[in-house]
């Protein structure tokens, strides 16, 4: 008897079953479905190098070990400020199948200590909300701008003067570039209206999106637009991709933040971004039994892997 499973996507809660089984002289098949089980992982690292490396060493999922560079992206900067024996601790759900791991779900807890300043988080979701992450003490560890426009990036160029690659003349560079590859996502930072979708300039491809508070983000150079000018959109979501249209010697992100018109320091900014609010007063005490079980939790992740040593 040979037994497959496989879920047939990242969104659905059923997984597929073949089973090929011995019939007399010959074999018969059967399709059979089944839902898919949640369950959690408690798993720790040691920074050697880089997050990824870490992660990949104790083999956690990609998808895991991207939840944990968004979740504390505003509190570490995981391009510059990692030091070799860092180490975090995390809780995920995986989904599986009689059994079986097919797919990892969302990263329920971590904590991560980083040149000896310890970072926690955990996925809390209040009545009627979407769910956020929080620190363990109750405080949200959302903020009204993102931090990250890309998934993965590093910073080629800050906000300074530079020599522009394209006219050969110093010029006062208002914005920030990431430097990605072609076709990486790129996400608004912030809730707001679509103001302009289209070429532009030195630009090439360029998103501009209005903010409730009335500042304005640029997107450029992209390679891919995907919305259209009018549309609303929500914190984190695609906009477009990476691409090195108009003025551009390279793929990348060029990004700024415009307020009252003009060009600010988009990490100034997105730096001074103001938290969303706390847990409420009527979620507080169903917020402090679950945290309550995940410190023990990712204390169980700390003593593992701490006699892994």
């Amino acid at each position: 008897r040979l037994t497959a499973r496989w879920a047939p996507d990242e969104e659905s809660s059923k997984f597929q079953r073949l089973v090929v089984e011995r019939q007399g002289k010959g074999f018969v098949t059967r399709m059979e479905t089944g839902d898919l089980v949640s369950n959690q992982r408690l798993a720790g690292g040691i920074i050697q190098s880089s997050l990824f490396a870490a992660t990949d060493a104790s083999n956690i999922p990609d998808a895991v070990a991207s939840q944990l560079a968004e979740v504390f992206n505003g509190k570490i900067d995981f391009r510059r400020s990692l030091r070799k024996n860092d180490r975090f601790t995390l809780v995920y759900e995986t989904l599986e199948a009689d059994g079986e791991p097919l797919r990892s779900g969302r990263l329920l807890s971590a904590e991560f200590n980083n040149n000896g300043s310890v970072h926690q988080a955990m996925w809390f979701q209040e009545p009627g909300t979407k769910g956020a992450y929080y620190g363990l003490d109750g405080s949200s560890l959302e903020r009204s701008y993102l931090s990250a426009q890309l998934a993965f990036s590093r910073v080629s160029s800050g906000f300074a003067m530079r020599f522009h690659p394209i006219q050969k003349t110093w010029r006062a560079h208002a914005g920030t570039d990431f430097a990605a590859p072609t076709g990486t996502t790129v996400r608004t930072v912030a809730d707001g209206v679509v103001e302009f979708s289209g070429v532009q300039n030195g630009y090439g491809n360029v998103i501009f999106v209005k903010h409730p508070d009335n500042n304005v983000t640029v997107y450029a150079h992209l390679s891919r637009i995907d919305v259209r000018k009018g549309a609303s959109v929500a914190q984190g979501s695609t906009i477009g991709a990476v691409g090195s249209t108009g003025w551009a010697t390279g793929p990348h992100l060029h990004f700024e933040v415009r307020v009252n018109g003009k060009a600010q320091d988009p990490m100034t900014i997105i730096g001074q971004a103001q938290a969303a609010r706390p847990v409420s007063a009527a979620s507080r005490a169903s917020f402090n039994r679950q945290a309550a079980q995940m410190r023990l939790a990712l204390e169980s992740a700390q003593q593992t892997l701490a006699s892994a040593e």
